[in-house]
């Protein structure tokens, strides 16, 4: 492994370099900062060698309006970040949370319950950026920073499962099952309570009570620093500040001179609004056009800073696993399993969302099963475990920046997805 020195995380709350010269990236560092991107990409090339198709196909696998509906949701949550009103919204809710517990539980809740009217995806574009303003507000450490992204990444995976517009795979199968809306939350409901609650326990394990609070800040300041004794004991200073000693001094000062950009935060609310609307009524390329156009004249600012990276990772995440899916030698495998048992059904559901993520395994599975309750619930449980499990867990992740989260993540999601797993077919499937 090359001795290079460590990139800089691409978090949106980073400070800018203070040279005016841009950073320039070697190859390797670009494919050390892109490896996801790196990965689907010749993913997706292996198999268009191996087994070549049409290019109808191909341009079916990339799912353009998903792309598109993503990129009016990158531009508008970057021009909300840009307003300055994410900003504000931090110090409001600290103002009012007296511990890391109480702010974890309140941030989850919130994430849980717009994900089932909003989308996961786009609960997530709107909370990730207000989490990564309250750590910065409460000069959290950056392991608890990561901590409250990965439970945003559980929150809006659990909350989603119970609606039928909640997350991609919930709107397919609802579409081709015929079941109404309210059915359809009943169907959902046990597995839903069930998630909730291991998430709550999840959060009570892992964030301190207010009596806690202040010796696990500084603890996890201790642990998270690599540099000198000089640096950590400042950061074991600056998190014994959490949620007490951040409303005053410094912090204050810099919660009056944080700008306020009230047309630009109406405009991006605006899209947003309109983007889900959009999406909903199945126009997602309308929203793609509205947002550049819009954008290009109010604020060409938040179109340069949407992460193309992530749209370019998408879109070979969606040509090389779509074409995984369909693949000859994989639709023969999947004809000789018996589908009608449950438990089969829901190993195979959680287990191949490993590999290729939850709704290209909905679209896969759905060929061979009518059992439309159990695959809805396998699918949604099979979000937690490895981050491709869930497009939801990439956007999280990436929107948080850091590369150490990709570690963190999986320490914490691989022991929570095997424990929910059994729990949900325990209670919610195998009954």
């Amino acid at each position: 492994m090359t001795s290079r020195p460590a990139l800089p995380p691409r978090s949106p709350t980073s400070p800018a370099p203070s040279s005016g010269a841009p950073e320039r990236l070697s190859v390797w560092d670009h494919a050390k900062r892109e490896w996801l991107l790196c990965i689907a990409v010749v993913l997706a090339l292996v198999l268009a060698v191996a087994d070549p198709q049409p290019g109808e196909r191909y341009l079916e696998w990339l799912d353009g309006p998903t792309l598109a509906g993503l990129f009016a949701l990158l531009v508008a949550t970057q021009a909300v970040r840009r307003s300055g009103y994410v900003q504000a919204a931090a110090w409001q809710l600290t103002d009012r949370m007296t511990s890391l517990r109480g702010l974890a539980l309140a941030l989850a809740a919130g994430a849980a319950v717009s994900s089932m009217l909003l989308t996961n995806d786009v609960s997530l574009f709107l909370l990730v950026p207000l989490t990564l303003a309250i750590a910065q507000t409460l000069d959290l450490p950056d392991p608890v920073r990561r901590r409250m992204v990965i439970v945003l990444a559980f929150a809006v995976n659990a909350g989603s499962m119970l609606s039928p517009i909640g997350n991609p795979q919930n709107l397919l199968i609802w579409q081709v099952s015929g079941v109404d809306a309210w059915h359809f939350v009943l169907w959902m409901l046990p597995a839903c309570a069930v998630n909730m609650v291991a998430l709550a326990l999840f959060i009570l394990l892992a964030f301190p009570s207010k009596s806690a609070a202040l010796s696990a800040a500084a603890s996890d300041s201790k642990t998270a620093s690599t540099t000198t004794a000089t640096s950590t004991a400042t950061s074991t200073k600056a998190s014994a500040a959490t949620i007490t000693a951040t409303r005053g001094g410094p912090a204050r000062a810099a919660r009056e001179d944080t700008p306020r950009k009230p047309a630009l935060a109406l405009t991006a609310a605006a899209m947003l609004i309109a983007t889900i609307v959009l999406l909903q009524a199945g126009h997602a390329y309308v929203a793609g056009l509205v947002a550049a156009l819009l954008f290009l004249v109010v604020d060409r600012t938040s179109l340069r800073q949407v992460d193309w990276a992530l749209l370019a990772t998408f879109a070979a995440l969606f040509i090389g696993l779509g074409h995984l899916a369909d693949w000859g030698p994989v639709q023969a495998l999947a004809r000789q399993v018996d589908w009608a048992h449950r438990l089969t059904l829901f190993a195979s559901g959680a287990g191949l969302s490993q590999i290729i993520s939850n709704v290209p395994a909905t679209v896969f599975l759905s060929q061979f099963t009518k059992e439309w309750q159990t695959l809805l619930i396998a699918v949604n449980v099979g979000g937690y475990g490895l981050a491709i499990g869930s497009m939801a867990n990439l956007i999280a992740l990436r929107l948080e920046g850091s590369k150490r989260i990709w570690w963190d993540f999986h320490v914490y999601s691989v022991p929570f997805f095997v424990v929910v797993a059994a729990a949900t077919y325990a209670i919610a499937v195998g009954i």
